[in-house]
C-alpha cells in the first residue's frame, strides 16, 4: 500500500529546499523505491540553464546511484516560491522519460497541492507510447542495402 499523503509532504518538505533565483518556480519530489525507501528531490537551478536539474530527476538519479531500480511512486510539489498556495504540478518531458526508463506503465505520479490534495496519475496516462528499453531490444524490421 502506497503511503500518498506521506509521500506528498516528503515532496512539500523537499520543495522548500529548492534552489531557484532565476525561474522563483520551486519543485519537490519524494520517490517510492519497491523496498519501501524513500529518495528526495528540489529542483537546482543554474545561471547557464540547461546545468539546471529538476527535482524528480534528483531524486531519481540519487536512488539509481544508491543501487535502486525498482519505483512504485512518485510524489511531486511545485509552484511559485512565494506562493501561499499551489496548484498540481506535472513533470517535464524529460523527467516523463527518465521515469519511463525505469519504471512500467502502472507507476504511479502522484501530483500534490497540500498532503491531503492530489491527484494520481499512472506514468502511461502522462506518457503515452513512451520509448524505453525493451524498444532497443526489437529486431529491426527494416535493413538498409
Amino acid at each position: 500500500m502506497i503511503d500518498r499523503e506521506g509521500l506528498c509532504k516528503r515532496a512539500l518538505e523537499m520543495r522548500a529546499r529548492a534552489y531557484v533565483p532565476y525561474s522563483h518556480f520551486a519543485v519537490g519530489a519524494a520517490l517510492l523505491c519497491k523496498d519501501g525507501s524513500i529518495y528526495t528531490g528540489c529542483n537546482i537551478e543554474n545561471a547557464a540553464y540547461t546545468p539546471s536539474n529538476c527535482a524528480e530527476r534528483t531524486a531519481f538519479f540519487h536512488a539509481v546511484g544508491d543501487g535502486k531500480r525498482e519505483f512504485a511512486a512518485i510524489a511531486i510539489a511545485g509552484g511559485n516560491e512565494t506562493a501561499e498556495s499551489l496548484d498540481y504540478c506535472a513533470p517535464c518531458g524529460v523527467c516523463r522519460q527518465v521515469m519511463r526508463e525505469f519504471c512500467g506503465a502502472s507507476f504511479e505520479v502522484i501530483l500534490a497541492k497540500t498532503q491531503k490534495d492530489y491527484r494520481v496519475f499512472t506514468l502511461e496516462e502522462l506518457l503515452p507510447m513512451g520509448f524505453g528499453p525493451e524498444n532497443l531490444e526489437k529486431k529491426m524490421l527494416y535493413k538498409a542495402d
